[in-house]
Order: C-alpha cells, then structure tokens, then sequence
C-alpha cells in the first residue's frame, strides 16, 4: 500500500518537463512586460513627444522659407541699378506721360525679380511719402496710402532700417519694406501681399493637429479664428516648448528668429500619445496570444519529445529470453534550417549579380548617350575652323595660319582626350577663348569678346564642349541683321553652393514667341531622352538642346536654364542664363 501512494505521488516526466517550461516562459513573459514598458513605452513616449516639438519646428520653418523667398525676391529689386533713378525720377515726374513712362519700367523691375514663378497675389511700389505708385498685377484692395494698413494693426509698426515688417490685412498679409540704398537715403516703400491660404496651406499635412501663427503684438497670421479665440495664448518666455493646456491637449510653439512670429501645434492628446496606446494594447494581446500558443506547443512538444522514450520503455519491458531484438528507429533526420539557409545565400548571390548587371547596362547606356550628344557637335566645329584656315591660306597670311593652326590643335587635343570625362569651367573657357581666337581672324575688328570667371570655376565639373556651341549660334545667327561691332561676353560667378554662366550679345534679340519655342524644345527634350529629330543646327534648337541635354544628364534637377532678351534701357541682344546647384536640387 505505501509502495502505491508513493508512485502514484510521483509526477511523470512529461508533467516535470511541462511544468519546468511553463515557469521558464512566465519568467520570460514577465521580463518581456517588464523591458516594454521601461526600455519600449517610455522612451517612445519621450520621443512622440520631441517629435511633436520638432514638428512645430519644422512648420516654422517652413513659413520663415516662404518669407525668406519674398525677402530675396525685394533683395532682387533693391540690387536692380535702375529702381533708385527710376523711383527718384517718378516722383519728380512733370507729366502724366513721364509718371506713366517712369511707372512701366518699375513693372519690368518687379517682373524681372519675380522670374518665371509666382506664388504671391500681388507686388506694389509706394513713394517715400506711402503714397501708391503702382503694383504688377493691380488686383486685390491696395490701400492707396501704405499708413493706412499699419496704423489699422493693433499695436502698429515702426521701421527698422533697411529690415522688413509683416501686416496681416484680411486674407492678406503684406510684407513691406524700404527701398534705400546703400547710403540709406529712403527712395520709398515696397510691398509685397502674400495669400493667407497659401500660407495656410503649407502648414497641412505635416501634422495631424490645428496650426495657429501668431506675431509678437498677437495677431494672429494663419489658422481659424473661431478656434483660436477659444484658446488662452500666453507669451512664451522661451523660443521653443510643449505643454499640455486645460483641455489636455498637446501645445508646441515655436518662435521664428526672423520675423518673430510664433507657431503653435494644438494636437489632441489621444492623437499624440495613440501609437503609444496602441504599443502597450499590442503587447497586451501578443503576451496573451503567445501564452495560449505556448502552453499548446509545449504540451505537444512535450509530449512528442517524450513519446520515443515510451516507447523504448515499453519496449524493454516486453525483452524477455525468447525475445532478444530491440528495434529502434534509425531514419534519417533533415537539418531544414540548414537547407534554407543554404537556398537563401544562393538566392542572395544571383540578386547581387543581377543588380551588378543592371547597373553595368545602365552606365553603359548613359556613357554612350552621352558620347552620342557630344558627337554632334565635334565635326560641325572642326569643319568651320577649317574652313576659315583655308581663307587664310587663300590669302596667304602665314602666320595668321600658322596661329589658326595652334588653337585648332589644342582644340582637338580638348575635343578628342577622354571624351566620356567631365571638365572643369576654366577648361571650357579656355577653349572658347581658342575657339573665339579662331573666329576672330575671319571678323577682325568687327568681332570683340570678353571672358571673366572667378578664381573657383576650376572646381565646378561639366561635360565638354558646352560653351562653344552658344557662342557659335550668336555667331552665326544673333549677328544677321546687327552693325559691327558685334560684342559676346561670357562671365562666370560662383555663390552659395550655386554657379552661374551667363552669355550676352548685342545682336538682334528673340521675339516672345521664338523665346518659348526654345524653352519649350529644351523641357520636351528630357535630357535627351526625347531628341527632337527635325530641328537644325541653329539658335534655339539642336545647339542649345545638345548643350542643356548634356548638362542634364550630369545635374538633372540640379540646373536651370533660361534665354531672354536684355532690358530695354540695356544693350540690344539676348542673355543665355545656366545656373547649377552643387549640394541641392532646384526643383
């Protein structure tokens, strides 16, 4: 009797090795709730809610983006030599006809700063009285006298120098500045009226909360008012901060050190703190799932782990004299993982040869599109310069050949050396200024140039042969219809991770239509991409296509290009304008 209440207290081996397992994984469970909650829960909380304040952050600075733009754009017109002569000569104007006259060439002012974008209502001019001279577009209420709109703000403005103010006026808030020179005498006042809404509208989809803009005297800039008058604003003591107001909302603000202007993000707090939510929920069902999933696995893996121990039990137990033979189970067992892995590696390998291909093909078809652009130009420039050291042969002026001969020959050695490798600025300057020594033995002294760059276009990298070919065309084509001299002038300036190479003449100019007929060659032409097979070789269509398609394979987005003709008070000609951006795309 003791020998059977002694067995039947003993717990079989498979309940032991249950049991083990089961304190194992509530020990494991346990360490798993506690690391969620301390290495998991916490810092992701901190961290949503340093995102949040970098999200206010991020808003304001794109609001102060936007108003840096507009401060450029009047930076733009106050660098214009003409405005000051042109304000100074408008309010001593003695006819209506002189006013209008002096009027029309402030509109070509704000047209040229404004360029080919506009995301502003409107731009006006005031005399240095406040008294409206004109704007561009003339849409919209314009006060006709600028102390108008600052005296209506609540607290009012006062000027800062050459600094600018911002004045909220209905669904416009204007940004206003004098226009000085570099001495500071005042010549008047420019106003620029910037959309609410569109202010508005780049404050959206960044956050999930409210956005109020607020200046320093507590206007409010942007967001809805009704909302806003709801809300209690206390001046903040330090340019950036979270708290969590009556409500229980989250409020970031955060102050612009350039116009002041303070942006608060109101975000509800279930808004803010939801991902956390919904982490600590996640963990909840997942530690409750993969405790039911476990106590099954473990009890069947238990249990299957245990059985061939059973039956190599029962087995020993029915060897007796007559029966000798112990079968056990000899099959082969797979290593699975070990397979996979296996298959996985080989997997990896053919993926990176396939990749290693693909990018082969695709800078084998880049170097020869690339070879294919520049092709088209080398014959044509080699054919004219031999054809020029023929005249002069004709004329027997040797040492005008022999000359001739010496540029043609450092010419080609530029054309042919590398043709697949990139040049520096300074290289292509100099052979255009091969190029130009050629020419100039054909126009003699009805043909003058000048070339001027900074010390840094040695570092700015382009394909070969870009100039030549603009150079050629005003040649060839700006010139028909002008009197000598006929001028070409190359300069070359390099600022703020942006170069730019400008090329002027004194020719006959474009008409409007044919200046859109070239941009619009040079957008269809998808850096060569789409070649335009019937356009010639002349201004505005394969030598101008050929030298942007070029460039745009190496910057892509990085480059902008523009052709218009110069200002009315300048030289007659046209302007061929390329800017590159070396850190940034440009669009």
């Amino acid at each position: 009797m003791a020998k059977f209440i002694h067995r039947a207290t003993q717990f079989s081996l498979q309940t032991k090795v249950f049991l083990t397992f089961l304190a194992l994984l509530l020990f494991v469970l346990g360490c798993f709730i506690v690391y969620v909650n301390i290495v998991v829960i916490r810092p992701l909380k901190q961290k949503t809610e340093q995102d949040t304040l970098v999200t206010a952050t991020k808003v304001r600075e794109q609001v102060d983006l936007y108003v840096e733009q507009q401060n450029q754009m009047s930076q733009r017109i106050l660098s214009s030599k003409d405005i000051f002569v042109t304000m100074d000569k408008s309010s001593s104007a003695h006819s209506n006809y002189e006013r209008l006259k002096q009027i029309r060439k402030l509109k070509d002012i704000m047209f040229q700063a404004i360029g080919p974008s506009m995301n502003i209502k409107d731009m006006s001019i005031y005399d240095k009285q406040g008294v409206l001279l004109t704007s561009y577009l003339g849409t919209g209420n314009l006060p006709a006298i600028l102390s108008t709109m600052v005296e209506n703000s609540s607290v009012g403005r006062k000027w800062e120098g050459s600094g600018f103010i911002l004045v909220r006026e209905s669904d416009t808030i204007s940004f206003i500045r004098t226009i000085n020179d570099q001495n500071g005498k005042v010549y008047g006042y420019l106003s620029i009226q910037m959309d609410q809404a569109y202010i508005q509208k780049l404050t959206e989809g960044i956050t999930a909360g409210d956005v109020y803009i607020l200046n320093q005297q507590g206007e409010q800039m942007t967001g809805s008012e009704t909302a806003a008058k709801s809300l209690k604003w206390a001046k903040t003591l330090i340019d950036e901060g979270l708290y969590v107001d009556e409500h229980n909302n989250y409020v970031t603000h955060s102050t612009s050190p350039s116009t002041g202007w303070i942006t608060y993000i109101v975000t509800p707090r279930k808004s803010v703190l939801g991902s956390i939510h919904s982490v600590q929920s996640m963990s909840i069902l997942l530690i409750t799932a993969l405790m039911l999933v476990s106590f099954v696995y473990i009890f069947l893996t238990t249990r299957n782990l245990l059985l061939p121990i059973r039956k190599l039990r029962s087995q020993i137990w029915r060897i007796n004299y007559s029966n000798m033979n112990l079968k056990v189970d000899e099959r082969p067992k797979n290593n699975d993982l070990l397979l996979l892995n296996e298959a996985f590696q080989d997997l990896m390998e053919r993926l990176q040869q396939s990749i290693d291909r693909e990018k082969a093909a695709l800078h084998e078809e880049v170097m020869a599109r690339n070879s294919a652009l520049q092709a088209q130009i080398a014959p044509h420039f080699i054919h004219n310069v031999l054809y020029l050291i023929s005249i002069a042969a004709q004329e027997g002026r040797t040492k005008v050949v022999s000359d001739m001969c010496k540029h043609l020959s450092d010419s080609l050695r530029y054309i042919v050396s590398s043709p697949y490798a990139h040049v520096t600025l300074a290289d292509e300057l100099e052979h255009t200024r091969h190029y130009l020594s050629l020419v100039q033995q054909k126009y003699e002294e009805d043909l003058e140039w000048d070339i001027s760059a900074d010390a840094l276009a040695s570092e700015i990298r382009l394909p070969r042969l870009i100039i030549q070919p603009f150079v050629e065309n005003c040649i060839e084509h700006a010139f028909s219809n002008t009197a000598p001299p006929w001028r070409i002038r190359i300069t070359v300036k390099q600022y703020n991770g942006l170069w730019a190479l400008e090329i002027k003449d004194n020719g006959e100019g474009f008409s409007p239509d044919k200046i859109r007929e070239i941009l619009a060659n040079v957008q269809e032409s998808d850096a060569g991409m789409n070649q335009l097979p019937h356009h010639p070789t002349s201004l505005g269509n394969m030598g101008i296509l050929n030298s942007v398609n070029r460039l745009k394979l190496m910057y892509s987005n990085r480059l902008f290009f523009n052709i218009f003709n110069n200002q009315a008070d300048e030289e007659r000609g046209a302007t061929i304008q390329i800017i590159g951006s070396l850190t940034k795309d440009f669009y």
